[in-house]
């Protein structure tokens, strides 16, 4: 899916124009005991808690695709017989409706899935009849190309909130208040099926997570049993070691500098494209810009076969996820220097009398601990 069809999705999954006629639950304790289930409609649901429900649900499909969003593709032979996709192809048929279905997918998660403390899983199920979209990017809502009919899970820790003084507005007075089990966040999320060019797409469907550090092996395994990417932050640290363990001596400030560069480049300019596809770059682009900057055959043969290893046969990758576009950080065991990832070229690695030292560009405005300092020119030395 790609960012305007995960838009049309989300600005459909509001109480006043989505299809979901109710909202079922589980409450969950740390102990992986079952408190609560319920259903509740929501037809009859006061507006503000329908609001806030439909607004977790939203929320499983929001952040950047390939880092909160991951798309998940089922093999031809799961699709035609396998379990997963049985059990998840018949929740939306019943439209979550069959309690014995709803029982088995509850089991999974709550043996799977690693959140610590308790949590609640949400499940709703929409029909959304898509309209008909004309070469103008315009929508003829009277002229529906078909039904997309999808099942949304999101599972949101809950935390107990402090007891703390409240104001009672009848007594004017503060009163010492009770505890409450408040709903965070969701931490992770799936949307199936997928909605693929503006279609039902039963291949594939579109996992969240809101930390894109954590990995949730089990569940995804236990849920969908098809490998996913690996999460974007350990993506970049893999990124970070081959590149390392790949260039050796080659690995200098100046091939970090440029592919830092380049990439960042490549994400601004996919930006103010606003193409609605998600930016990839091969591992062939990537030698491309290592080649750039002098890096030897050799070391780029074995950059290519350490990527396979790491990311899989030719794979493409996120560069969000393999970069920190927002900074640029060069670190030694005493010394952090912080740089605007634009001027990075204010930074040059140099050899003085056989000492390595970093060099940094200080012409104006220099501050330590706050305060201005003039940086002398060095008096001739006397004799």
């Amino acid at each position: 899916m790609n960012d305007k069809e995960i838009g049309e999705i989300r600005r459909h999954l509001r109480r006043d124009r989505s299809n979901i006629t109710a909202i079922y639950g589980c409450y969950v304790n740390d102990n992986k005991e079952i408190i609560s289930e319920f259903r509740q409609s929501t037809g009859i649901m006061p507006e503000n808690e329908g609001d806030k429900y439909f607004a977790l649900l939203r929320r499983t499909l929001s952040g950047s695709i390939g880092r909160n969003l991951i798309d998940i593709t089922f093999k031809t032979s799961q699709v035609a017989d396998s379990p997963e996709h049985k059990l998840l192809m018949g929740l939306r048929e019943s439209k979550l409706a069959d309690e014995e279905m709803r029982a088995e997918f509850y089991k999974k998660v709550i043996d799977t899935v690693a959140i610590e403390g308790n949590y609640l899983i949400l499940l709703g199920c929409d029909a959304y009849d898509v309209p008909f979209k004309s070469k103008d990017d315009s929508f003829q809502k009277d002229q529906s190309e078909e039904t997309y009919t999808c099942i949304l899970c999101t599972i949101c820790p809950v935390k107990q909130t402090k007891a703390n003084l409240h104001y009672v507005p009848e007594e004017k007075l503060f009163h010492d208040g009770a505890m409450n089990q408040m709903v965070s966040a969701p931490a992770l999320g799936f949307l199936f099926p997928a909605f693929d060019n503006r279609s039902t797409n039963i291949y594939n469907a579109l996992y969240y997570t809101r930390d894109v550090k954590a990995s949730q092996d089990a569940f995804i395994e236990a849920i969908f049993n098809t490998p996913v990417p690996q999460p974007a932050d350990e993506q970049r640290k893999t990124f970070e070691a081959l590149l390392t363990t790949s260039l050796g001596e080659e690995c200098s400030l100046d091939v970090v500098q440029t592919v830092h560069d380049q990439l960042c480049q490549r994400i601004e300019l996919h930006k103010e494209s606003k193409v609605p596809e998600p930016l990839m770059v091969s591992k062939e682009e990537v030698k491309e810009v290592l080649s750039s900057c002098g890096v030897g055959e050799d070391h780029l043969a074995k950059f290519s076969v350490d990527y396979d290893q790491a990311f899989g046969f030719e794979a493409d990758l996120h560069p969000k996820n393999i970069i920190d576009s927002k900074h640029f950080e060069l670190k030694t065991p005493d010394v952090v220097i912080k740089v605007d990832p634009a001027r990075s070229d204010l930074i040059e690695t140099r050899i003085i009398g056989g000492v390595k030292y970093i060099l940094v560009c200080a012409d104006e405005n220099v501050e330590v601990n706050g305060i201005s300092i003039n940086i002398k020119e060095e008096e001739p030395a006397k004799v």
